[in-house]
């Protein structure tokens, strides 16, 4: 069976099954997923693991007989100690023996990688627009500051002048949002060691200088987490845009005195960013007792220029969305009034 073992790279359950069901070979995503161990599942009848026996047999009969090329259904795993999982099954036969290969991806694991792959699309398409509109904004910008600035000089009368200071001014102001725009894309990926707790207690310390009263930060570290090659900067302005955020969303809370933000961290296992499993990785949550993300935005929310808030640049978060990925990882959110967790995942090594 040694020529299934790469079938253990796989983040996707897969058994090696003969016609009769007795498993051959099982990976480790599967082994875990069902709770028990490698040994325990070869020899076993494969078909009692699901819920229905039946569509498991039936899918083999067809395999042997040649009468599909993989054949596709939705089941129930049954695990030990655990409810049911969604998977979907696909059936393949081999070509070189009568071994056929039962492939189970997770039904949460699934949809957890479409929304994956829209997010990498999503930051993808920001990225390229965000470059061109900066771009496009940026070349006439100059201009009009510059005409602005020699009509000024031909004027006589102060309260015309007033007039060019307006523009002077405004086309500062978009010369600045430009320049943020475009800043993460210029910047290069500084790597170094990173220690997690370092850039939390780095942003903790500037919110508390910025909110000094009203607003308590619980500190719930797992102090075993390693360090890890990264980006330190990038990554202390993205905890940093997000725990901002959190506070801003936190100002009646905070006016009364009971406003809260929790930096949580934790190692999880055997966990899956797009199509690539990874043995450890970061989990980084930033919560806080606010009203919560405004449903109108919280599809759109790592979206650039979209915010929760009266003159917010909707910038902050896509900044962060931005650099995780450049980490390798990705930002969810979990939001209900009252509770709302950003939780932040990058691979360990």
């Amino acid at each position: 069976m040694e020529r299934f073992h790469s079938f253990d790279l796989l983040a996707t359950l897969v058994a090696v099954v003969t016609a009769d069901a007795s498993v051959q070979f099982s990976n480790a995503a599967l082994e875990d997923a069902l709770g028990i161990s490698r040994r325990t599942i070869i020899g076993s009848n494969f078909a009692e693991v699901f819920t229905e026996p039946a569509q498991l047999h039936s899918a083999l009969e067809g395999a042997l007989d040649n009468a599909f090329a993989a054949l596709r259904y939705d089941a129930l795993l049954k695990r030990n100690g655990l409810d049911a999982m969604p998977v979907h099954v696909i059936v393949t036969r081999t070509e070189l023996s009568n071994d056929i290969i039962v492939e189970m991806v997770p039904q949460e694991q699934q949809t957890r990688q479409d929304r994956e792959e829209r997010l990498a699309e999503q930051a993808q398409t920001n990225k390229e627009l965000i470059r061109n509109l900066a771009h496009e904004i940026k070349n006439p910008l100059g201009g009009i500051r510059g005409a602005a600035q020699l009509l000024e000089m031909e004027m006589e009368s102060p309260e015309l002048t007033e007039y060019t200071q307006v523009i002077i001014h405004e086309a500062d102001r978009l010369q600045s949002l430009v320049d943020r725009l475009l800043a993460p894309h210029r910047r290069p990926h500084l790597v170094g060691d990173v220690n997690i707790h370092e850039v939390c207690e780095r942003v903790r310390s500037l919110i508390l200088a910025e909110f000094p009263k009203g607003l308590r930060v619980v500190r719930d570290y797992d102090t075993s987490i390693p360090e890890f090659r990264g980006d330190r900067e990038q990554l202390i302005q993205t905890v940093l845009n997000i725990a901002h955020n959190a506070c801003q969303a936190l100002a009646e809370r905070i006016a009364a005195g009971d406003g809260c933000v929790t930096f949580k961290t934790r190692v999880t296992r055997q966990i899956t960013f797009g199509k690539q499993r990874y043995r450890l990785a970061l989990e980084l949550h930033v919560i806080d007792n606010g009203p919560g993300v405004p449903d109108s935005i919280r599809d759109r929310i790592f979206y650039p220029l979209v915010s929760g808030r009266d003159g917010g640049s909707g910038l902050g978060l896509t900044l962060a969305q931005t650099f995780v990925q450049q980490h390798h990882g990705l930002i969810e959110v979990d939001s209900v009034p009252g509770r709302t967790d950003f939780k932040i995942l990058i691979p360990l090594p």
